[in-house]
C-alpha cells in the first residue's frame, strides 16, 4: 500500500499577520474561520476528505485512530491509522513533526516531538504503537521533519543537563558556544534504538527559515503541519 508523506509551509493561506498566511494551528490565537479555511484548502490538495488533528500537550500519549476528533480533539501528541485517504497531522513552529509508515502493515502514524515529548518518548511510544498493531519497524519509512536545529536552540547549561541525562544525543552548543539541544539527533537516535530502518530528514532549521512558523523567532505565530496518510 502506497503512502504519502507532506510538509507544509506559512504561504497560501487566508490568515492575517501574524499568522499570515497558512496558519493550520487552531489553538494559537488565530481567527478560528481562517483556520478552518487553510485547513480546508490543504487538505483539498493533498486529495483528503479527513483529516485528524491532535490537542497537543507535549506528553507521549499516543492513540489509534479511524476517524477525525471534531471539534474537542483529546490531549495527544502521536496518532496512527490504518484507514486509506484518512490523513494525520501534527502541528509545529520549532517542534518536529515525526512522520512514520509502513506500507506492508497498511499503517502511518504521525507526532509532534519537541523538547517535552522528546524526553518523554512520545516516538518510541508511536512506534510500539504502530507495532502493537501488526508493523514491523525494520520496514517503517521515517520523516522528520523541520525544527528548530541544534546551532539554533539555545537552553539554560541546567536544561541542556537535565535533557541530556535522559538523551545524551541532544548536546549541542550554538555558533556562539553556549549551550544548546539537538533534538533531530535525539529522535534519530530513538527511532534507531526502536529498530526504525529508514529515516529520512526534513534539515531546514524553523527559525532560520522564513518560509515556516517559528515561535522562537516570531513568538506569537502559526503553526505548519506535517501530513501523513495511506493512498486509498
Amino acid at each position: 500500500m502506497n503512502f504519502q508523506m507532506r510538509i507544509t509551509d506559512r504561504h497560501g493561506g487566508v490568515s492575517a499577520e501574524p499568522y499570515g498566511t497558512r496558519n493550520l494551528g487552531g489553538m494559537c490565537g488565530d481567527d478560528p474561520e481562517a483556520v478552518a479555511v487553510n485547513r480546508a484548502r490543504t487538505a483539498a490538495e493533498f486529495g483528503l476528505d479527513r483529516v485528524v488533528f491532535m490537542r497537543q500537550v507535549h506528553s507521549a500519549d499516543v492513540r489509534y485512530v479511524t476517524e477525525p476528533f471534531g471539534a474537542e480533539p483529546p490531549p495527544l501528541d502521536g496518532v496512527c491509522t490504518d484507514v486509506p485517504g484518512l490523513g494525520l497531522a501534527a502541528l509545529c513552529a520549532d517542534c518536529a513533526p515525526v512522520l512514520l509508515a509502513d506500507p506492508g502493515a497498511g499503517l502511518v502514524g504521525a507526532a509532534h516531538s519537541g523538547r517535552v515529548g522528546t524526553v518523554a518518548g512520545v516516538v518510541p511510544a508511536l512506534v510500539a504503537e504502530m507495532a502493537g498493531r501488526g508493523a514491523d519497524p525494520a520496514r517503517m519509512t521515517a520523516l522528520i521533519g523541520p525544527m528548530a536545529c541544534g546551532s539554533c536552540y539555545e537552553v539554560p547549561a541546567g536544561l541542556r543537563e537535565e535533557v541530556t541525562a535522559v538523551l545524551p544525543a541532544a548536546w549541542s552548543i550554538t555558533r556562539h558556544d553556549t549551550p544548546a539541544l539537538d533534538l533531530r539527533a535525539a529522535i534519530t537516535e530513538q527511532l534507531g534504538k526502536a529498530g526504525v530502518a529508514e529515516v529520512l530528514h526534513d534539515t531546514r532549521c524553523t527559525i532560520e527559515t522564513a518560509d515556516l512558523f517559528s515561535h522562537r523567532r516570531e513568538g506569537r505565530t502559526g503553526r505548519f503541519a506535517g501530513y501523513v496518510w495511506l493512498e486509498p
